[in-house]
């Protein structure tokens, strides 16, 4: 593998021009922050793309599968991992309709790595030099987005409420606290152009997390605001998102509802328990007496949404590998609910669709030990061999939540996509 820099006169036209070039591979990732940064973020862009080696798990084994393919490459490592891994790690099942047809894991080596820092590129390729050379030569194809079909709901609004009545009588009972409650939006027989689509969703949507993930006929394309579980040196950092609220249409609008979510003992109640919870998960992989909640009911803004996120962080327990420090956190607390296995059951009771990728994570793992994944949420999914498009969004349930005001939740969540695809919903 030999690296080169490589130093564009416009960065932002090169992201576009790696993007197409990737996306012509049969195995891509493209990781952009949008110039989102903080303390922890090791890069502004990573795109990897073609196959050296690579792991993958149907129902069998992942994490131990995923721990051994680690075990055998030091270098950049992308890849995903389903919410459906739930299913080793407890006693739980994944009956509901799976129509995307994803692994529950896939990780792969690539033959091309690119990383972009401010305006330096840095290529890692055994064909480095020309590959730079190659990619400026991109012609990057100014096309509307590609989308027909029509996108449908799993839930009617009714029924969507309805669903959040029973769901607060478990929690009148005492069965759970608060459970995340998803519905997807799906169209069949439908044809994307998903290049294009990141490029709208990207654009409209801009996000810290952002994905464009190819794995040859199905495509991840996400832009998520949330962090799962990321590792620097021995310090491993969760940051859940819990509680949301609309932008406003003027400055002050925007500030009285930013001041609103920061002060609204509903969304704080529900993010406290998920800290709690993401607490509890952490001391299953930290050094005794060093986990501790760094930041609580931080209030973040993103295009369409302001977003309460606390950060949890610990030092990681030296004894353990990366592959079982994801796997004693995952799924991650703030799509799933408390207590955990409780609201993970009523899950795969109360939606009507496998979650697959979505609520999973995709991120990768670092020469010399860092990691950093995403929580899936904002995000399209879509399988071009058979034509079924997906997306879902979902709202935390407690016993103060308001059926409509939830429903009403998941369509702000979802608006980016709808737009992206000319789409609209009943809210």
């Amino acid at each position: 593998m030999k690296t080169v820099y490589h130093y564009p006169e416009n960065i932002s036209v090169f992201k576009e021009k790696v993007l197409q070039w990737a996306a012509s591979k049969e195995v891509a990732c493209f990781l952009d922050s949008n110039q989102y940064s903080d303390r922890y973020s090791a890069f502004d862009t990573l795109i990897a793309a073609d196959v050296l080696h690579e792991v993958d798990s149907y129902k069998d084994e992942g994490f131990k599968k995923l721990e051994f393919f680690l075990s055998q490459y030091n270098c950049w490592i992308p890849g995903f991992l389903s919410y459906d891994l739930k299913n080793e790690l407890e006693d739980l099942r994944s009956e509901n309709p799976d129509h995307l047809q994803f692994p529950d894991l896939f990780f792969f080596v690539p033959r091309h790595l690119i990383i972009i820092r401010g305006n330096v590129v840095e290529i890692q390729s055994p064909d480095a030099a020309d590959l730079a050379r190659l990619i400026e030569k991109e012609m990057v194809r100014d096309v509307p987005i590609l989308f027909k079909g029509s996108v449908k709901s799993r839930f009617s609004k009714a029924s969507y409420i309805d669903t959040v009545h029973q769901i607060k009588r478990h929690i009148a009972r005492g069965d759970i606290y608060e459970v995340n409650l998803c519905q997807e939006f799906y169209a069949t027989d439908a044809q994307l152009d998903p290049v294009t689509a990141f490029r709208l969703l990207n654009k409209l949507s801009p996000a810290p997390f952002s994905v464009f993930f190819k794995l040859r006929k199905q495509f991840i394309i996400s832009a998520t605001p949330e962090r799962f579980l990321c590792r620097r040196d021995n310090k491993l950092i969760s940051q859940p998102i819990k509680g949301t609220s609309a932008r406003g249409g003027d400055a002050e609008t925007d500030k009285h509802l930013k001041d609103e979510l920061k002060n609204n003992e509903k969304e704080r109640s529900e993010n406290v328990m998920i800290v709690d919870l993401v607490r509890n998960d952490l001391t299953r992989c930290a050094i005794p007496g060093t986990v501790e909640v760094e930041e609580l009911f931080g209030i973040y803004t993103f295009r369409h949404v302001h977003q309460m996120i606390s950060t949890v962080v610990c030092q990681a327990d030296p004894s353990l590998q990366n592959a079982e420090i994801v796997k004693r956190t995952f799924p991650m607390g703030s799509m799933t609910g408390a207590p955990k296995v409780s609201a993970m059951e009523l899950i795969e009771q109360y939606e009507l669709t496998k979650r697959g990728v979505f609520s999973g994570a995709v991120g990768y793992f670092a020469p010399g030990g860092d990691f950093d994944f995403n929580v899936v949420i904002r995000t399209l999914l879509y399988n071009e061999e058979n034509g079924y498009l997906s997306f879902q969004a979902g709202s935390a349930i407690t016993f103060a939540s308001d059926a409509s005001k939830e429903y009403e939740e998941c369509i702000l969540k979802a608006k980016a996509i709808f737009s992206i695809l000319n789409q609209s919903i009943e809210c």
